[in-house]
């Protein structure tokens, strides 16, 4: 078995235990994913057929990745194997060349002679969902080719609900209802069900009685959304036993990859599956559960085995990513959760260097010595793709490309760039608006974009009058209400020509009405107003102070500045994924990546770990999901980590003096060097 050179005692156990249950508990950098393609290797060359073995992860990246290992492997192993001979998988060419680059999809790959063969059926669970319904549509009155709504269009559809109920979507929030409709979809909750459990209470009650329109609409664009690919697929398998029994038959091998991150309803669609063969396989990692918020629930992992009373437990401890000494003080973080499974990470690798720890005076100053640190790492020939910066919250971005742009260091961030992001977006189409509120063709954008923000009523036709200059033809109720709003701008320029740049903005953000909206969201919304917030600490170094403020620049000429500065920064061009850049990401983004050198930032309480605006909900299980990010933070890094936190940072425009995190005083100071600018 020359295909089982390479792996280490634990790893081949795993891969040789084919039949029955098997719990694999696979610690960060463990080498997991290669654990479970070559145990579909093994299964295949003892004589399993390929079709017959599933294997589903969570992103569209990490399914490619596996069905592309999987080939490699089977395209690198002899070709007359006891599986090709019984209709198994064969790539070679005819010609004899090089085996060719297959990127199939599902159970289907291509032989030596060009016919069809069978493969493993490699996919999300999102994907399998629609594999499964579309064989099955007509049992769910549903077109073979349904419609898949995206978040927008589910969007789309609950406002025309709640109009249907003769409710105001600006009074009960489209994306709110959305969120607690997935939420119950992903506890596989059905309409009528939550719907008897909401009478007498009036929030739930709005949003079953929402949730049954919503339905409507989905079945009469014949359609479904993201949730209902795995919350109909579960049904179905429950109820039809013909049908959970045909795919029971069709997949005696079952592999879940990162099943801590699993959610009722995956957790069913597993079980419902493997439930005639027991012949499942899952792995994951306790300790990088991060996704709680999503409805991750981590007790799907720890309760594994009591779910499968005969399944076999193996721990992948060790690491071949980082050093030992990064490996200590996360297993030392780690061991203070209670809701995990022992494990210890150890390596062969070296000890390595210390964490370094980096005490900043403020925001500014620590984005200044990630950039310069990071500027001396890529001159000693380290690729700017093997540096990374993680942070908590988005807003921390804003400080750190400034910084990496004044030190002309490539970078990337990984999601939208603080100035491209719509709530920044917003405050800023109401800044222009109001400068240009005395000009009638001036800022027709930005008032396009904020007239509705926050929901104010005004639909097209009204807007289209506005716009062409009509708004005399309205009616005297919308006239009263594009005057107020008028007033809201015309306010907004009076103080942007008379106080401080942030404290102007600070005041639209709330007479607005947006903060208002903002809090009474979730998480999302928590995260669009710390970024709001971040606006006004940059526009503080804009303000005219008593002083002089900007002592060569006049107060018109500060604000045109302000903008100035933030379009030439959101006209940056995107780095590619292919250029050599620094990643600036946040540390749930992180999850699955791997870097040489890890600057962690803005370790203070309250950024990191942080806290809600609803302390009542930051509970032990909160606590503990915090220190599983700090535990992902730390393993991506191969050689050295930073850690760095500021002493001062400016919050919404107010300077705020901080305490360390508790992170921090977690390491024991005999794995820390104190950092300098002149490290």
């Amino acid at each position: 078995m020359q295909y089982l050179e390479g792996l280490n005692d634990r790893q081949k156990e795993a891969v040789l235990h084919t039949e029955g249950p098997l719990l694999i508990v696979a610690g960060a950098g463990a080498g997991k994913t290669r654990v479970i393609t070559h145990r579909i290797l093994h299964l295949i060359k003892q004589g399993v057929a390929p079709h017959s073995i599933l294997a589903i992860t969570f992103t569209n990246k990490a399914a490619k990745e596996m069905r592309e290992r999987i080939e490699k492997l089977l395209a690198s192993s002899p070709a007359r194997t006891e599986a090709a001979r019984s209709g198994g998988f064969q790539v070679l060419a005819n010609d004899g060349a090089k085996p060719r680059s297959l990127n199939l999809p599902a159970r289907q790959s291509i032989g030596a002679g060009g016919e069809a063969r069978s493969f493993p059926y490699v996919s999300t669970f999102h994907a399998l969902g629609v594999h499964i319904l579309r064989e099955n549509s007509q049992r769910l009155g549903l077109s073979k080719r349904f419609t898949i709504f995206d978040r927008s269009d589910s969007l789309s559809a609950v406002k025309e609900a709640i109009r249907e109920n003769g409710l105001d979507p600006k009074n009960f929030e489209p994306g709110k209802i959305l969120a607690a409709i997935s939420r119950e979809k992903g506890k596989m909750v059905q309409q009528g069900e939550f719907e008897e459990r909401a009478l007498g209470n009036y929030f739930p009650e709005i949003v079953a009685g929402v949730w049954e329109k919503y339905e409507a609409v989905l079945k009469k664009e014949k359609a479904l959304d993201f949730d209902d690919l795995l919350l109909k697929t579960a049904v179905l398998l429950q109820k039809e036993e013909s049908i959970r029994a045909h795919y029971q038959k069709v997949w005696r091998y079952i592999h879940i990859d990162e099943y801590q991150d699993t959610n009722h309803v995956q957790y069913m669609v597993a079980k419902l599956l493997a439930e005639a063969h027991q012949n499942i396989a899952v792995v994951g990692d306790v300790d990088q559960n991060i996704y709680s918020w999503r409805g991750a629930n981590i007790k799907n992992m720890l309760h594994f085995e009591k779910d499968y009373p005969n399944s076999k437990l193996i721990l992948l401890e060790e690491n071949y990513r980082s050093t030992q000494n990064i490996l200590t003080v996360a297993n030392r973080i780690i061991e203070k959760n209670k809701l995990r499974q022992n494990k210890t990470l150890f390596t062969k690798n070296s000890a390595g260097e210390k964490l370094g720890l980096f005490t900043a005076y403020d925001e500014a100053e620590e984005a200044s010595f990630i950039a310069e640190c990071s500027k001396k790492l890529i001159a000693k020939d380290t690729s700017p793709a093997e540096l990374a910066v993680l942070f908590r919250a988005n807003f921390q971005s804003r400080a750190l490309e400034e910084a990496f742009m004044r030190e002309e260091v490539p970078y990337q961030v990984l999601g939208v760039r603080f100035f491209d992001r719509k709530e920044i977006k917003d405050i800023l189409s109401y800044v222009r608006a109001a400068q240009n509120s005395g000009s009638p063709a001036g800022g027709l954008g930005d008032l396009r974009r904020i007239i509705n923000v926050p929901p104010r009523g005004i639909g097209k036709v009204t807007l289209l009058k506005i716009l062409s200059g009509k708004e005399k033809e309205l009616p005297p109720a919308m006239q009263e209400r594009m005057a107020s709003f008028r007033k809201l701008l015309a306010e907004l320029k009076h103080r942007l020509d008379t106080a401080p740049l942030s404290l102007a903005i600070k005041w639209i953000v709330t007479a607005s009405g947006i903060e208002a909206e903002l809090r009474k969201g979730g998480v999302e919304d928590e995260e669009r107003l710390e970024n709001i917030k971040e606006l006004v600490t940059f526009a503080t170094r804009y303000d005219q102070s008593l002083s002089g403020g900007l002592a060569d620049t006049g107060r018109e000429d500060s604000l045109d500045k302000f903008l100035e500065d933030i379009a030439l920064q959101s006209d940056q061009d995107e780095l590619k994924e292919e250029k050599k850049a620094v990643r600036l990401m946040t540390v749930h983004a992180s999850k699955g990546l791997e870097f040489e050198y890890v600057f962690i930032a803005g370790l203070e309480e309250g950024l990191f770990p942080h806290e809600r605006m609803n302390q009542e909900s930051f509970d032990e299980g909160a606590k503990e999901e915090e220190r599983r990010l700090f535990y992902v933070a730390l393993t991506r890094a191969k050689k050295k980590v930073f850690l760095t936190y500021a002493g001062v940072r400016t919050i919404f425009g107010s300077r705020q003096v901080t305490v360390p995190s508790e992170f921090i005083f977690d390491i024991d100071e005999v794995f820390l060097e104190l950092l300098t600018f002149d490290s």
